[in-house]
């Protein structure tokens, strides 16, 4: 079996929330792909509810895309303790938070049911589950913790 990045990683070192490069991938005709780590929660301490975390995907897929180029998906982590952000190019890290911030902020003080894109049967796949007053919470508490610039030592 190939090796998979993210399951070499010390999820004991890391001090989230934070912002991680896991990789930029070169292809043939020079097209770059970054993805990226978006930590929201500490691993194996934290996990945020499902109907929460789908809501935040959900509102992350637009919010994201308004504030960062080239966004290809941000997918939620298994262990919900946060999203893998794929992306044309290298944008910085600092970009990245900034973006994440953003959207986690606009989530946390201003975001609506009319705001969350996708909740109905037709335009999901389990659009029964899905929490804003959840989403709203976790992505308040995140805001106050800072985004990191450093997946292993606390730079906001």
């Amino acid at each position: 079996m190939a090796d998979v990045e993210s399951f070499a990683l010390d999820h004991t070192a890391v001090h989230a929330p934070y912002v991680r490069r896991i990789a930029a991938e070169h292809g043939q005709a020079g097209d770059t792909i970054s993805n990226f780590d978006l930590r929201l929660t500490q691993p194996n301490e934290s996990d945020i509810p499902t109907g929460a975390l789908h809501t935040i995907e959900h509102l992350l897929a637009s919010l994201l895309r308004d504030h960062l180029d080239g966004v290809i998906d941000c997918s939620p982590f298994g262990c919900r303790t946060g999203f893998h952000l794929i992306v044309w190019g290298e944008p910085s890290i600092d970009d990245v938070a900034s973006a994440l911030t953003s959207a986690l902020q606009f989530i946390a003080e201003k975001a609506t049911w009319a705001d969350v894109p996708g909740v109905s049967a037709v335009e999901c796949g389990n659009y029964r589950d899905h929490s804003l007053h959840g989403a709203r919470e976790w992505a308040a508490k995140i805001v106050a913790q800072g985004i990191s610039r450093d997946a292993f030592s606390r730079v906001v």
